[in-house]
């Protein structure tokens, strides 16, 4: 994986693009919460970083109500309230928030100090959070209830990237042990991480001084199942209350109203090895676009439960269908003649070994020779980073670490990106990805991000395949369950058990 300097970023949106997605279930504490039952909910993905709040498991941790930012996302995607309870912009790097009165779960409370530490922390990860990928800030405590944040270069979008679950605020004990940082007891949300048997199961404990108030359930007993037929399984015999991902192929199985689909911002795309193997030849890269029929996965594999992949960003971002641009400058498609090529995937989405199985017969009918790898994600990603595949079949959703899409082109497309599954190199590209960056008026900015998209689809680096709706399993006694576009959230203190009403 290539290292990632930090370059100058002038980036951000005033106002967020909003999403055809809602929320379809708020925090909801009213009702009899003092006693609540457990609730019981089964995950799709482990902890892979041993819940480290930088990585992957910091999305995790979010979902599970234990972490929070300074700020959060709302239904539109616009940077609202969280542990700061208001901000202003004091100039072009400096922004000045003001914090609510809130509590840590080992008691300590929630100061200018220690929050300013934990973003200090942040910014010193290695590796670094997603959300500060490309940018430096600096923050520092002002009186007694305000942080003083400032940005090497520009950046009116500050506030939607400290929504990030990547920059979660935790107490000074999470940091004791040097590089391992711990959000075992020192986090501000709902839920308390009391214990974890590694990638099997975790145990939440309700923390009765959350500033939001009460949750309705007593805890949450957490279980990993990355077998998709297994989770669902597990929601239809009462076993678990919710069941995340349910494949397609299992939602007919669930009872009426126990299968609730959620428009997200989530690609399934195809990332081809533009550094080194066959398709590091970029005609074989157009060959294998060609090669590939994304309606057969749209309606075979997803049952419908997907729209063919049109470009990086689905149609749950409403800029994506009015302000696409057509590539333009591609190269002549090459003969395969028999190239080997090596496809990888991981089992934890179901559908995607299913994919790539489909994706070997096309790419196998025009003249390549497939090999398949199937492993689960934790165990694959890594290799995948590094480039020891020569195809990539992965889900990202694009609006994840920051909500800004011009971070998820920067991250995943641009030289010196983060997350480049594609190892893609590309001068046009980081120039089209830096003019986006250097645009602050939303609607030019939100123009020359679609054509920085433009402009890395004609590398063919990337084929895009599906826009997935994503399901997830409802048991009828459950209440108060949070549909997120954005995948950051899925249960709040309204989420419980009883009587629906």
């Amino acid at each position: 994986m290539r290292s990632v300097r930090h370059r100058p970023l002038i980036a951000g949106l005033l106002v967020a693009p909003l999403l055809t997605g809602c929320f379809a279930a708020q925090n909801d504490s009213s009702g009899d919460t003092a006693g609540g039952a457990r609730l019981k909910v089964a995950l799709a993905f482990p902890p892979s970083e041993n819940f480290s709040p930088y990585g992957a498991d910091a999305t995790l941790l979010s979902r599970l109500g234990v972490t929070e930012g300074l700020t959060k996302l709302d239904a539109n995607g616009t940077a609202a309230p969280s542990l700061a309870a208001s901000w202003k912009q004091e100039n072009d790097r400096g922004w000045l928030f003001t914090l609510r009165q809130a509590d840590f779960q080992d008691g300590s409370r929630v100061t200018p100090a220690a929050v300013a530490s934990a973003l200090t922390h942040a910014g010193e990860a290695k590796p670094l959070t997603a959300a500060l990928s490309g940018v430096s800030l600096t923050a520092e405590p002002v009186g007694k209830d305000q942080v003083r944040i400032t940005t090497a270069d520009p950046d009116p979008a500050l506030p939607l990237r400290l929504s990030s679950p990547g920059l979660a605020v935790l107490s000074a004990k999470a940091y004791e042990k040097g590089d391992k940082v711990s959000p075992v007891g020192t986090a501000t949300g709902p839920f308390e991480l009391t214990q974890s048997t590694g990638a099997t199961a975790a145990t939440l404990d309700r923390f009765d001084d959350y500033w939001g108030g009460l949750a309705r359930a007593s805890g949450v007993d957490a279980r990993f199942i990355a077998d998709g037929t297994a989770r669902t399984n597990a929601l239809r015999t009462g076993d678990v209350d919710i069941a995340e991902a349910v494949p397609v192929s299992q939602a007919a199985s669930l009872d009426k109203g126990h299968a609730r689909e959620t428009a997200t911002a989530r690609t399934t795309a195809l990332q081809l090895n533009t550094e080194k193997g066959a398709f590091k030849d970029p005609g074989l890269r157009v060959a294998a676009r060609a090669a590939i029929d994304t309606s057969a996965l749209a309606e075979d594999v997803y049952e419908g439960h997907a729209d063919t992949g049109e470009g990086i960003f689905g149609p749950a971002l409403t800029q994506a269908e009015s302000k696409r641009h057509k590539p333009e400058g591609r190269a002549k498609p090459q003969a395969p003649d028999g190239q080997t090529i090596t496809l990888g995937t991981y089992d934890n989405r179901p559908e995607l070994p299913e994919v790539a199985q489909v994706l070997k017969q096309q790419l196998q009918k025009a003249g390549f020779k497939v090999k398949l790898e199937v492993r689960e994600s934790s165990r694959i990603e890594g290799d995948a980073l590094e480039g020891k595949f020569d195809a990539f079949v992965g889900a990202r959703n694009t609006m994840l670490d920051t909500g800004d899409p011009v971070s998820v082109l920067a991250s995943d497309y641009t030289c010196d990106g983060s997350y480049n599954l594609s190892l893609l190199c590309d001068s046009s590209v980081d120039k089209a990805v830096e003019k986006a960056e250097n645009t602050a008026d939303t609607a030019k900015r939100q123009d020359a991000t679609m054509a920085a998209e433009a402009q890395i689809l004609g590398t063919d680096a990337v084929v895009p395949l599906v826009h997935q709706r994503i399901i997830t399993g409802v048991g009828g006694s459950v209440r108060g369950e949070i549909l997120d576009p954005y995948e950051r959230t899925l249960i709040g203190t309204g989420t419980g058990t009883g009587t629906r009403r």
